[in-house]
């Protein structure tokens, strides 16, 4: 680590659901850490992503976008990580959808901690066919809450971010690096293949499956430079199994072939990936599963 590093802190990225959080954070690290979809309330856990530079690390949290969809034990869960993120980080980023701001971005804004320095990130601008409106969108936000910077910012082309770094790296406390250099996040391997292939449910599936779905890793073993991965597509109903599985087995084999791939990328090795489905009714509501299941 170099000696000129003097700042290092936690980041909180907060927002409503599917202002593009998660692609925001993997394009501020450069590395697919946190899983994406058009969906919104993808996100379920708390994750972090570390950014090191010569003078700053960033430690980002990723949180579930505030989860209004289904009342449920796992719902509820996600809330309190969202919550529970705020109390523990130096700055927080929020995040919102260019000329997209209403109640549920008010309601984000009103659980942001006092004496937290936060940052406006005001996403997807390049969806924007003209940047007449964007000037008086810009000066409404900053009226809704005192930030110390306001950004538009393009996850998907890289617009504006390193001036979004440049605004949250000098709020970081003073001190050394919080993790190694060469640390991405505090996840393993193992919640990382969890993940990547939930990121397949709702990229593939329907809109009902995806949000009753959970997968578990049963198996992981490092054999070589081979990892070989047994994982486990919970699903709530016995009607949700065949719609997983597909005609002839065609959609689950997707499912895990784009997996697989994903995990080969990130995890620089070759993966032999197994996936089945197994139906346990109520698991959204089950504390001993949501425990299991890392939603504790």
């Amino acid at each position: 680590m170099e000696a000129a590093q003097n700042r290092a802190g936690a980041v909180a990225i907060v927002g409503r659901p599917n202002v593009g959080k998660s692609t925001l954070l993997n394009r501020l690290v450069g590395q697919k850490i946190s899983i994406t979809s058009r969906r919104p309330q993808t996100t379920r856990h708390r994750i972090l992503a570390i950014l090191t530079r010569p003078d700053a690390q960033f430690v980002f949290v990723d949180t579930p976008g505030l989860q209004s969809r289904h009342a449920s034990q796992l719902n509820r869960a996600m809330n309190r990580a969202a919550v529970q993120a705020l109390e523990e980080v130096d700055v927080v980023l929020f995040v919102c959808e260019a000329l997209q701001f209403g109640a549920q971005d008010r309601q984000v804004l009103k659980l942001l901690p006092e004496g937290i320095p936060a940052v406006a990130a005001v996403s997807k601008v390049d969806l924007l066919k003209g940047r007449e409106a964007l000037l008086p969108f810009l000066a409404r936000l900053a009226e809704a809450y005192p930030f110390r910077a306001i950004v538009p910012v393009s996850a998907k082309t890289g617009s504006q971010v390193e001036a979004l770094l440049a605004e949250i790296a000098p709020l970081l406390p003073e001190g050394p690096p919080l993790y190694g250099e060469d640390e991405l996040t505090d996840r393993s391997e193992r919640f990382l293949a969890a993940e990547l292939i939930r990121e397949k449910l709702f990229r593939l599936l329907g809109e009902e499956v995806p949000y009753a779905a959970a997968v578990e890793i049963e198996r992981f073993e490092l054999d070589g430079g081979l990892r070989r991965i047994a994982a486990a597509i919970i699903v709530e109903r016995p009607g949700h199994k065949p719609i997983l599985i597909g005609k002839g087995g065609e959609k689950l084999k997707a499912i895990a072939s784009q997996a697989r791939e994903d995990m080969e990328k990130l995890f620089g090795g070759k993966v032999f990936l197994e996936v089945w489905v197994k139906v346990k009714r109520g698991w959204m509501d089950d504390p001993a599963a949501l425990k299991r299941l890392g939603y504790d």
